[in-house]
């Protein structure tokens, strides 16, 4: 009876050694860690003998499938996964060993230890694929925004007659490639979607140093208009913030660190400003990219107050619902009469539509949410609301 336990035990150490749906065929051939039934009896031989026989086996056929999926897959040396096939392989080693010395108790347990290492290996192996699996669909998705905003710069910069050098040839190469990474998902080939996705990904860093050396061409051919919007923008954005401090001054409220952010860019500002009184705009251009990290931190700062105003404003014209939803419903009419205006005298109103379209469906959100007795979930989509209003009155303010 104790034999027969540990027959059991080994057979579903070795039935379960590989995780179910995991494709282990290197060839054409279908590799399977069944060793065949075992005998009714045993003659000639020990009962030990046998189980270490019948484990020997096992390791050896796991040790080769392993292998080989570890070939295909080309981990470091260093890797987690890589640590534990060693280690089944010193121990595959020392229980054959074992075997051949007749030190079959030795032999059936370092076997056993093996073929743990071994499962942990392929279940390793499983989870990484189900990962490329989800993972690698979504990155090629992605891709499509991306390819289309190369070709936006590539066809903006040929209008110009700037020399696009092999980007063209590139971005045909990088999205053949990630089509190709598709392709190898839909086919469940994983092994090789991940070699062509490191392909894929070195087509595009090639790519993005094009578009970046284009991006500067374009800047630079258009620095004129470049700095100028610059100055209209952060001349308003610095007017707004000194109001802002002066009004939280009088409060109490801290400003240390809006005014820190506040003079870093006003330090900037007013060097291109001088540069661009002289007509050097490529100079201009120059102090704003080579001060890109002070510029994001102000502005960050200005959405920030933004959003605060927004609330503010919020908390004030909900005190009576009925007039604040009638303000918003004709401000969203007004703004939509005057971009119409704009759009046939020629402007390109495309990017303040948008924001209005999107005003108008937190502004149904908001709403839904007051009906159903929610109202700290509708302020928030109001807030959003009156913040793209607030951008698409900018808009048409700059271009009335």
């Amino acid at each position: 009876m104790r034999w027969l336990k540990v027959w059991l035990i080994i057979g579903i150490l070795v039935g379960a050694i590989v995780p179910a749906g995991l494709s282990m065929a290197a060839s054409n051939t279908t590799t399977t860690t069944n060793t065949g039934n075992l005998p009714p009896e045993i003659d000639n031989t020990t009962q030990e003998q046998a189980v270490a026989e019948h484990i020997i086996t096992a390791i050896e056929k796991l040790s080769n499938l392993t292998g080989r999926i570890l070939g295909r897959i080309q981990l470091p040396d260093n890797s987690s996964i890589m640590k534990q096939y060693q280690m089944a392989e010193e121990y595959k080693g020392a229980a054959i060993n074992a075997y051949n010395e007749g030190d079959y108790c030795k032999a059936i347990t370092d076997g056993i230890i093996a073929m743990h290492h071994y499962r942990v290996i392929l279940q390793r192996v499983k989870v990484g694929r189900n990962k490329l699996r989800e993972r690698l669909p979504a990155e090629v998705e992605r891709m499509k925004g991306y390819f289309r905003m190369a070709e936006r710069i590539i066809a903006a910069a040929q209008r110009q007659g700037i020399d696009v050098g092999n980007a063209t040839q590139l971005l045909n190469q990088t999205e053949k490639a990630y089509r190709t990474v598709l392709d190898d998902i839909k086919a469940k080939n994983f092994d090789k979607a991940k070699t062509d996705l490191e392909t894929a990904r070195n087509l595009k860093a090639q790519l993005d140093t094009a578009l970046g050396r284009i991006r500067r061409e374009l800047a630079y051919h258009n620095a004129r208009g470049i700095v100028n919007a610059f100055l209209e923008k952060g001349g308003r954005a610095i007017k707004l913030t000194q109001q802002v401090i002066e009004r939280a001054n009088k409060t109490g409220r801290n400003t240390t660190e809006l005014q820190k952010r506040l003079k870093a860019f006003q330090s900037v500002y007013e060097q291109v400003k001088e540069l661009a009184g002289q007509g050097n705009y490529t100079g201009a251009l120059n102090v704003i990219m080579n001060n890109i990290r002070p510029i994001k931190s102000f502005y960050m700062a200005m959405e920030f107050l933004r959003r605060q105003a927004g609330e503010k404003e919020i908390q004030e014209k909900m005190r009576n619902v009925r007039v604040f939803l009638h303000e918003i419903g004709v401000h969203i009419k007004k703004d939509a009469r005057a971009l119409g205006e704009l759009h046939k005298r020629g402007i390109d109103t495309r990017k303040a539509e948008l924001q209005l379209k999107t005003a108008v469906q937190e502004f149904k959100l908001g709403f839904e949410l007051l009906r159903h007795g929610k109202p700290a979930e509708a302020k928030a989509h109001f807030a959003i609301t009156l913040n793209l209003l607030h951008q698409v009155d900018e808009f048409i303010l700059q271009h009335g």
